[in-house]
């Protein structure tokens, strides 16, 4: 199942795909988990393999952003990204089986002034993620934070830049990313960060003050 806004652009990619059903659904809207898992339930199917993949970003001071739009960040990276894991995980916890791919970020490391919230939901997706992975373990489910890098996607035009040199010769090809993410699934890694300087990006904290940390983030211009 293929679940975002567009609904052309669902239905043209499960086309591609040849065995994918497309659902169009906001996930950031109240109530959309229990109406995607009611949509699963009447069609009969199970889910072995849940990514939470929805969310976006915004380029900007809190005080200058849209306050509901920041708050519908919150509620579609994290809210919904919680409930749709609560959601899935009874029936898997019962086959003794079943995968959670949440897609994090290597934001989730650091504060990012000029990207605030979007910083802070990626660090949520990530704490939980870890946790989570913990909780469920011994059920025989896997859960994995991918946390990727700057990434060849839409990402950057929905959040108001469209980068820079250095970001864009740092993006990674999407599909990269994926092939990542669904291998550390597989083997069941807590966090996995695709490439060698996102990797070593990610670890500036414990290298550096965090003082530094955020000063570096808030210099970058994108």
């Amino acid at each position: 199942m293929l679940v975002a806004r567009r609904q052309d652009r669902l239905e043209a990619l499960a086309a591609e795909l040849g065995n994918a059903r497309a659902v169009a659904a906001d996930l950031g809207e109240p109530g959309a988990a229990d109406r995607l898992m009611a949509d699963l339930a009447a069609h009969g199917e199970t889910v072995d393999c849940l990514v939470n993949n929805a969310g976006f970003g915004l380029w900007g001071k809190v005080v200058d952003l849209d306050g509901q739009r920041q708050r519908a960040m919150i509620d579609l990276n994290c809210g919904a990204l919680v409930e749709l894991c609560r959601a899935v995980l009874p029936a898997m916890i019962e086959r003794r089986a079943g995968a959670i791919l949440n897609v994090a970020s290597t934001a989730a490391f650091q504060p990012g002034p000029g990207m605030a919230v979007y910083f802070a939901t990626k660090a949520f997706v990530l704490s939980f993620s870890e946790a989570l992975h913990e909780e469920v373990r011994e059920h025989g489910v896997r859960v994995t934070a991918l946390c990727p890098g700057p990434t060849k996607t839409e990402f950057g035009a929905v959040a108001g830049f469209t980068g820079n040199g250095a970001f864009d010769r740092l993006s990674a090809r999407s599909q990269d990313v994926v092939a990542a993410g669904l291998a550390a699934l597989d083997r069941n890694r807590a966090v996995m960060i695709p490439g060698l300087v996102n990797k070593m990006s990610a670890q500036g904290h414990r290298l550096l003050p965090r003082s530094w940390l955020r000063r570096i983030a808030g210099s970058i211009k994108l």
